[in-house]
Protein backbone atom coordinates (compact mmCIF):
# COMPACT_ATOMS: atom_id res chain seq x y z
CA UNK A 1 0.00 0.00 0.00
CA UNK A 2 1.32 3.04 -0.96
CA UNK A 3 1.05 6.03 2.15
CA UNK A 4 0.92 9.28 2.37
CA UNK A 5 0.52 11.96 5.24
CA UNK A 6 -2.34 13.90 6.25
CA UNK A 7 -1.74 17.53 7.19
CA UNK A 8 -4.25 19.75 9.67
CA UNK A 9 -3.94 23.05 9.52
CA UNK A 10 -5.67 25.83 11.61
CA UNK A 11 -5.82 29.48 10.65
CA UNK A 12 -7.19 33.06 11.93
CA UNK A 13 -8.68 33.74 15.51
CA UNK A 14 -9.01 30.46 17.80
CA UNK A 15 -12.17 29.18 19.79
CA UNK A 16 -13.16 27.27 22.88
CA UNK A 17 -13.70 23.76 20.70
CA UNK A 18 -11.33 24.74 18.09
CA UNK A 19 -8.68 22.07 19.42
CA UNK A 20 -12.21 19.59 19.54
CA UNK A 21 -12.55 19.76 15.76
CA UNK A 22 -8.66 18.74 16.20
CA UNK A 23 -9.23 15.81 18.37
CA UNK A 24 -12.46 14.75 15.59
CA UNK A 25 -9.87 14.90 12.91
CA UNK A 26 -6.99 13.28 14.80
CA UNK A 27 -9.25 10.17 15.91
CA UNK A 28 -10.77 10.13 12.64
CA UNK A 29 -7.45 10.23 10.55
CA UNK A 30 -6.13 7.26 12.73
CA UNK A 31 -9.27 4.63 11.27
CA UNK A 32 -7.38 4.64 7.95
CA UNK A 33 -3.93 2.54 7.45
CA UNK A 34 -3.37 4.53 4.23
CA UNK A 35 -2.09 7.68 6.15
CA UNK A 36 1.48 7.65 7.38
CA UNK A 37 1.96 10.47 9.65
CA UNK A 38 -0.91 13.27 10.55
CA UNK A 39 0.94 15.98 10.87
CA UNK A 40 -0.19 19.66 12.45
CA UNK A 41 1.09 22.79 10.63
CA UNK A 42 2.78 24.92 13.52
CA UNK A 43 0.94 28.07 13.56
CA UNK A 44 -1.03 27.88 10.08
CA UNK A 45 -0.15 28.41 6.79
CA UNK A 46 2.86 29.70 7.86
CA UNK A 47 4.27 26.78 9.62
CA UNK A 48 3.73 24.87 6.32
CA UNK A 49 5.64 27.36 4.53
CA UNK A 50 8.74 26.98 6.95
CA UNK A 51 7.93 23.24 6.88
CA UNK A 52 7.20 22.92 10.78
CA UNK A 53 5.40 19.79 11.44
CA UNK A 54 4.20 18.96 14.19
CA UNK A 55 3.77 15.25 14.64
CA UNK A 56 -0.21 14.12 15.98
CA UNK A 57 -0.85 10.54 15.61
CA UNK A 58 1.31 9.42 18.03
CA UNK A 59 -0.20 11.34 21.16
CA UNK A 60 -1.57 9.55 23.85
CA UNK A 61 -5.35 9.11 24.77
CA UNK A 62 -4.78 11.52 27.49
CA UNK A 63 -3.15 13.90 25.52
CA UNK A 64 -6.42 13.41 22.87
CA UNK A 65 -8.30 14.17 25.52
CA UNK A 66 -6.87 17.17 27.02
CA UNK A 67 -8.08 18.94 23.49
CA UNK A 68 -11.36 18.75 24.25
CA UNK A 69 -10.93 21.10 27.30
CA UNK A 70 -7.98 23.14 26.12
CA UNK A 71 -9.14 26.36 24.23
CA UNK A 72 -7.19 28.20 21.65
CA UNK A 73 -5.60 26.11 18.90
CA UNK A 74 -2.78 23.18 20.19
CA UNK A 75 -0.47 23.42 17.10
CA UNK A 76 -1.44 27.16 16.56
CA UNK A 77 -2.74 29.48 14.09
CA UNK A 78 -2.10 32.58 12.07
CA UNK A 79 -3.62 35.10 9.88
CA UNK A 80 -0.91 34.64 7.56
CA UNK A 81 -1.47 36.72 4.10
CA UNK A 82 -1.09 34.50 1.37
CA UNK A 83 0.21 36.36 -2.09
CA UNK A 84 -0.07 34.15 -5.57
CA UNK A 85 3.09 32.55 -5.32
CA UNK A 86 3.09 31.46 -2.10
CA UNK A 87 0.33 28.75 -3.28
CA UNK A 88 3.18 27.31 -5.78
CA UNK A 89 5.31 27.31 -3.12
CA UNK A 90 2.79 25.05 -0.50
CA UNK A 91 1.75 22.80 -3.28
CA UNK A 92 5.96 22.21 -3.54
CA UNK A 93 6.18 21.55 -0.22
CA UNK A 94 3.09 19.54 0.20
CA UNK A 95 4.39 17.26 -2.79
CA UNK A 96 7.74 16.92 -0.96
CA UNK A 97 6.39 15.86 2.37
CA UNK A 98 4.41 13.16 0.67
CA UNK A 99 1.13 14.95 1.71
CA UNK A 100 -1.96 13.78 0.27
CA UNK A 101 -5.29 14.91 2.33
CA UNK A 102 -5.23 18.64 3.90
CA UNK A 103 -7.59 19.76 6.44
CA UNK A 104 -8.24 23.39 6.83
CA UNK A 105 -9.83 24.88 9.77
CA UNK A 106 -11.23 28.45 10.43
CA UNK A 107 -13.31 31.09 9.50
CA UNK A 108 -13.75 33.07 5.96
CA UNK A 109 -10.13 34.14 5.32
CA UNK A 110 -8.70 30.16 5.76
CA UNK A 111 -12.01 28.96 3.40
CA UNK A 112 -10.64 31.57 1.20
CA UNK A 113 -7.02 30.17 1.49
CA UNK A 114 -8.64 26.20 1.30
CA UNK A 115 -10.12 27.05 -1.56
CA UNK A 116 -7.09 28.87 -3.84
CA UNK A 117 -5.01 25.66 -2.67
CA UNK A 118 -7.35 23.04 -3.80
CA UNK A 119 -7.16 25.00 -7.39
CA UNK A 120 -3.67 25.19 -7.28
CA UNK A 121 -3.13 21.12 -6.76
CA UNK A 122 -6.38 20.79 -9.15
CA UNK A 123 -4.00 22.98 -11.97
CA UNK A 124 -1.34 21.02 -11.29
CA UNK A 125 -3.47 17.51 -11.68
CA UNK A 126 -2.97 16.57 -8.47
CA UNK A 127 -4.37 14.24 -6.38
CA UNK A 128 -4.07 16.30 -2.88
CA UNK A 129 -7.84 16.37 -1.59
CA UNK A 130 -8.17 19.80 0.34
CA UNK A 131 -11.16 20.00 3.05
CA UNK A 132 -12.39 22.49 5.16
CA UNK A 133 -13.41 22.77 9.07
CA UNK A 134 -15.71 25.21 9.66
CA UNK A 135 -14.50 27.47 12.95
CA UNK A 136 -15.84 31.09 13.55
CA UNK A 137 -17.49 32.77 16.80
CA UNK A 138 -18.60 35.12 14.96
CA UNK A 139 -21.10 33.02 13.09
CA UNK A 140 -20.41 34.36 9.51
CA UNK A 141 -19.98 31.86 7.40
CA UNK A 142 -21.97 30.76 4.67
CA UNK A 143 -24.04 27.55 3.72
CA UNK A 144 -23.78 26.68 7.20
CA UNK A 145 -26.93 26.69 10.73
CA UNK A 146 -24.02 27.74 12.41
CA UNK A 147 -19.78 27.58 13.14
CA UNK A 148 -18.49 25.09 15.73
CA UNK A 149 -17.13 28.05 18.16
CA UNK A 150 -20.15 30.10 18.12
CA UNK A 151 -22.63 27.87 20.45
CA UNK A 152 -19.61 28.08 23.23
CA UNK A 153 -18.89 32.18 22.61
CA UNK A 154 -22.74 32.79 22.57
CA UNK A 155 -23.31 30.59 25.62
CA UNK A 156 -20.55 32.71 27.68
CA UNK A 157 -21.69 36.35 26.45
CA UNK A 158 -25.28 35.03 27.79
CA UNK A 159 -23.87 33.91 31.33
CA UNK A 160 -22.07 36.74 31.53
CA UNK A 161 -24.89 39.42 30.50
CA UNK A 162 -26.84 37.64 33.36
CA UNK A 163 -24.38 38.17 35.81
CA UNK A 164 -23.86 41.54 35.16
CA UNK A 165 -27.95 42.22 34.98
CA UNK A 166 -27.81 40.45 38.65
CA UNK A 167 -25.08 42.86 39.63
CA UNK A 168 -26.70 46.05 38.37
CA UNK A 169 -30.39 44.95 39.51
CA UNK A 170 -28.56 44.78 43.09
CA UNK A 171 -26.57 48.83 42.97
CA UNK A 172 -29.17 50.32 40.51
CA UNK A 173 -27.24 53.62 39.96
CA UNK A 174 -25.97 53.31 36.59
CA UNK A 175 -25.93 52.37 32.85
CA UNK A 176 -23.27 49.45 31.83
CA UNK A 177 -22.42 48.75 28.29
CA UNK A 178 -21.27 45.78 27.57
CA UNK A 179 -19.45 45.02 24.50
CA UNK A 180 -19.15 41.87 22.22
CA UNK A 181 -17.24 41.04 19.64
CA UNK A 182 -18.63 40.81 15.98
CA UNK A 183 -17.26 42.82 13.06
CA UNK A 184 -20.23 42.78 10.86
CA UNK A 185 -22.62 40.23 11.97
CA UNK A 186 -24.27 40.63 15.46
CA UNK A 187 -24.77 36.91 16.13
CA UNK A 188 -22.35 36.78 19.39
CA UNK A 189 -24.34 40.32 20.82
CA UNK A 190 -27.83 38.72 19.88
CA UNK A 191 -26.80 36.09 21.91
CA UNK A 192 -26.67 37.68 25.26
CA UNK A 193 -31.13 38.03 24.89
CA UNK A 194 -30.97 34.65 25.76
CA UNK A 195 -29.40 36.03 29.55
CA UNK A 196 -33.21 37.09 29.83
CA UNK A 197 -35.18 34.01 29.53
CA UNK A 198 -37.28 32.80 31.82
CA UNK A 199 -37.87 35.82 34.35
CA UNK A 200 -34.34 35.95 35.03
CA UNK A 201 -32.03 38.92 34.52
CA UNK A 202 -31.49 40.17 30.65
CA UNK A 203 -30.35 43.05 29.19
CA UNK A 204 -32.63 46.15 28.23
CA UNK A 205 -31.12 47.13 24.89
CA UNK A 206 -29.05 45.40 22.41
CA UNK A 207 -27.91 46.99 19.31
CA UNK A 208 -26.39 45.13 16.60
CA UNK A 209 -24.01 45.60 13.01
CA UNK A 210 -26.85 44.76 10.86
CA UNK A 211 -28.62 48.06 11.49
CA UNK A 212 -27.08 51.43 11.35
CA UNK A 213 -26.64 53.12 14.80
CA UNK A 214 -28.47 56.37 15.81
CA UNK A 215 -26.77 58.24 18.46
CA UNK A 216 -30.18 60.15 18.87
CA UNK A 217 -31.86 57.05 19.41
CA UNK A 218 -29.71 55.18 21.26
CA UNK A 219 -30.20 58.35 23.61
CA UNK A 220 -33.60 57.89 23.33
CA UNK A 221 -33.96 54.35 24.37
CA UNK A 222 -32.09 55.30 27.70
CA UNK A 223 -33.54 58.27 28.62
CA UNK A 224 -36.87 56.55 28.17
CA UNK A 225 -35.79 53.33 30.65
CA UNK A 226 -34.63 56.19 32.97
CA UNK A 227 -38.25 56.99 33.66
CA UNK A 228 -38.99 53.47 34.62
CA UNK A 229 -35.58 52.10 36.29
CA UNK A 230 -32.07 53.19 37.49
CA UNK A 231 -29.95 50.46 36.45
CA UNK A 232 -29.92 49.49 32.68
CA UNK A 233 -27.82 47.14 30.89
CA UNK A 234 -26.83 47.91 27.19
CA UNK A 235 -25.01 45.32 25.23
CA UNK A 236 -23.57 45.98 21.42
CA UNK A 237 -21.30 44.87 19.19
CA UNK A 238 -18.18 46.03 18.43
CA UNK A 239 -18.47 46.68 14.83
CA UNK A 240 -21.67 49.37 15.13
CA UNK A 241 -21.42 51.89 12.76
CA UNK A 242 -23.49 55.13 11.82
CA UNK A 243 -26.03 56.42 8.96
CA UNK A 244 -23.09 56.53 6.51
CA UNK A 245 -21.75 53.39 7.23
CA UNK A 246 -18.64 54.46 9.45
CA UNK A 247 -17.77 52.80 12.44
CA UNK A 248 -18.86 55.02 15.63
CA UNK A 249 -15.73 55.19 17.00
CA UNK A 250 -12.93 55.25 14.43
CA UNK A 251 -11.00 51.92 14.23
CA UNK A 252 -7.32 51.89 16.02
CA UNK A 253 -5.71 50.02 13.26
CA UNK A 254 -6.92 48.53 10.10
CA UNK A 255 -4.80 45.93 7.56
CA UNK A 256 -6.42 44.02 5.37
CA UNK A 257 -9.28 41.76 6.82
CA UNK A 258 -7.69 42.53 10.22
CA UNK A 259 -9.68 45.53 12.01
CA UNK A 260 -8.52 46.73 15.86
CA UNK A 261 -11.87 48.68 16.55
CA UNK A 262 -12.02 51.41 18.98
CA UNK A 263 -13.75 51.11 22.90
CA UNK A 264 -17.15 51.47 21.64
CA UNK A 265 -18.85 50.67 25.35
CA UNK A 266 -16.65 53.44 26.26
CA UNK A 267 -17.98 55.63 23.71
CA UNK A 268 -21.27 54.88 24.39
CA UNK A 269 -21.28 55.16 28.18
CA UNK A 270 -19.39 58.49 27.82
CA UNK A 271 -22.09 59.53 25.93
CA UNK A 272 -24.87 58.75 29.07
CA UNK A 273 -22.63 60.58 30.86
CA UNK A 274 -22.13 63.82 28.64
CA UNK A 275 -25.51 64.07 27.40
CA UNK A 276 -28.10 62.09 29.98
CA UNK A 277 -25.57 63.36 32.57
CA UNK A 278 -25.97 59.61 34.38
CA UNK A 279 -23.64 57.40 35.96
CA UNK A 280 -22.22 55.00 33.25
CA UNK A 281 -19.34 52.54 32.92
CA UNK A 282 -18.19 50.29 29.42
CA UNK A 283 -17.44 46.62 30.10
CA UNK A 284 -15.42 45.06 27.06
CA UNK A 285 -14.94 40.78 27.42
CA UNK A 286 -12.86 41.03 24.62
CA UNK A 287 -10.92 37.74 24.21
CA UNK A 288 -12.36 36.08 27.05
CA UNK A 289 -15.37 35.61 25.14
CA UNK A 290 -13.98 33.01 22.47
CA UNK A 291 -11.66 31.25 24.70
CA UNK A 292 -13.64 30.14 28.09
CA UNK A 293 -13.46 26.04 28.43
CA UNK A 294 -15.34 26.86 31.70
CA UNK A 295 -18.14 28.20 29.59
CA UNK A 296 -18.14 25.59 26.38
CA UNK A 297 -20.99 24.22 25.03
CA UNK A 298 -21.52 20.53 25.10
CA UNK A 299 -23.29 21.13 21.89
CA UNK A 300 -20.70 22.99 20.58
CA UNK A 301 -17.55 20.59 21.44
CA UNK A 302 -19.72 17.57 20.19
CA UNK A 303 -20.67 19.47 16.63
CA UNK A 304 -16.89 20.41 16.61
CA UNK A 305 -15.87 17.25 17.16
CA UNK A 306 -17.97 15.87 14.47
CA UNK A 307 -17.18 18.67 11.95
CA UNK A 308 -13.34 17.57 12.27
CA UNK A 309 -14.14 13.55 11.54
CA UNK A 310 -16.45 14.42 8.72
CA UNK A 311 -13.70 16.47 7.22
CA UNK A 312 -11.18 13.85 7.42
CA UNK A 313 -13.65 11.23 6.34
CA UNK A 314 -15.10 12.97 3.50
CA UNK A 315 -10.65 13.84 2.01
CA UNK A 316 -10.43 10.01 2.66
CA UNK A 317 -13.40 8.98 0.18
CA UNK A 318 -11.58 11.20 -2.52
CA UNK A 319 -14.09 14.20 -1.73
CA UNK A 320 -12.12 17.72 -2.70
CA UNK A 321 -12.95 21.46 -2.67
CA UNK A 322 -15.25 21.55 0.06
CA UNK A 323 -16.33 22.41 3.80
CA UNK A 324 -18.11 20.58 6.09
CA UNK A 325 -21.42 22.21 6.94
CA UNK A 326 -24.12 22.03 9.76
CA UNK A 327 -27.62 21.48 8.34
CA UNK A 328 -30.16 21.74 10.61
CA UNK A 329 -33.01 18.97 10.77
CA UNK A 330 -34.94 20.47 13.67
CA UNK A 331 -35.22 22.81 16.61
CA UNK A 332 -37.45 20.94 18.90
CA UNK A 333 -35.71 18.29 19.15
CA UNK A 334 -32.69 20.27 18.19
CA UNK A 335 -30.96 17.53 15.68
CA UNK A 336 -28.58 18.32 12.57
CA UNK A 337 -26.47 16.48 10.03
CA UNK A 338 -23.10 17.42 8.72
CA UNK A 339 -22.69 17.95 4.70
CA UNK A 340 -20.71 19.05 2.48
CA UNK A 341 -20.96 22.15 0.47
CA UNK A 342 -18.39 23.88 -2.61
CA UNK A 343 -15.51 25.87 -1.42
CA UNK A 344 -16.42 28.47 -3.94
CA UNK A 345 -20.04 29.16 -2.28
CA UNK A 346 -18.04 29.68 1.28
CA UNK A 347 -14.98 31.64 0.00
CA UNK A 348 -15.39 35.11 2.03
CA UNK A 349 -19.23 35.08 1.58
CA UNK A 350 -20.01 36.83 5.11
CA UNK A 351 -23.22 35.69 6.57
CA UNK A 352 -25.42 38.17 8.71
CA UNK A 353 -28.34 38.26 10.81
CA UNK A 354 -31.53 37.69 9.45
CA UNK A 355 -34.03 40.58 9.42
CA UNK A 356 -36.50 38.62 10.96
CA UNK A 357 -34.01 38.06 14.36
CA UNK A 358 -34.05 41.56 15.00
CA UNK A 359 -37.00 43.70 16.19
CA UNK A 360 -38.50 46.37 14.18
CA UNK A 361 -36.52 48.99 16.27
CA UNK A 362 -33.66 47.60 16.22
CA UNK A 363 -32.54 47.53 19.76
CA UNK A 364 -33.47 44.19 20.45
CA UNK A 365 -33.97 40.07 18.97
CA UNK A 366 -36.87 38.05 18.30
CA UNK A 367 -38.49 35.53 18.97
CA UNK A 368 -37.24 33.47 15.91
CA UNK A 369 -33.57 34.19 17.19
CA UNK A 370 -34.37 32.89 20.54
CA UNK A 371 -35.34 29.38 19.09
CA UNK A 372 -32.66 29.50 16.37
CA UNK A 373 -29.89 30.24 19.25
CA UNK A 374 -31.30 28.11 22.42
CA UNK A 375 -30.10 24.75 21.61
CA UNK A 376 -26.58 25.92 20.66
CA UNK A 377 -25.31 26.96 23.83
CA UNK A 378 -26.01 22.98 25.84
CA UNK A 379 -26.70 23.16 29.01
CA UNK A 380 -29.51 25.83 30.79
CA UNK A 381 -27.32 28.51 32.19
CA UNK A 382 -27.23 29.60 36.21
CA UNK A 383 -30.54 30.03 37.68
CA UNK A 384 -30.44 33.39 39.99
CA UNK A 385 -33.21 34.52 42.64
CA UNK A 386 -33.76 38.37 43.36
CA UNK A 387 -36.27 39.66 46.38
CA UNK A 388 -36.06 42.87 45.52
Amino acid sequence: MLKKNLLIVHGGGPTAVMNSSLYGAIQEAKKYPEIDHIYGAENGTGGILRERFIELGNLSDRDLDLLLQTPGSAIGTSRDALGENDYSKIVEILIKNNIGWVLMNGGNGTMDTCGKLYHACKDRGLEIACMGIPKTTDNDLALTDHSPGYGSAARYIAQSARELCADVQSLPIHVVVMEASGRNAGWITAASALAGENGQPGPDLIYLPERKFSQARFLEDVRRLLTKKKGIVVVCSEGLHDEKGDPIVPPIFKSGRATYFGDVSSHLANLVIKELGYKARGEKPGLLGRCSCLMQSSVDREEAIQAGAEACRLAMYNESGKMVAIRRVSTEPYRVVMEAVAIEKVMMFERKMSDDMINSAGNGVTASFLDWCRPLIGEPLTQMIHFN
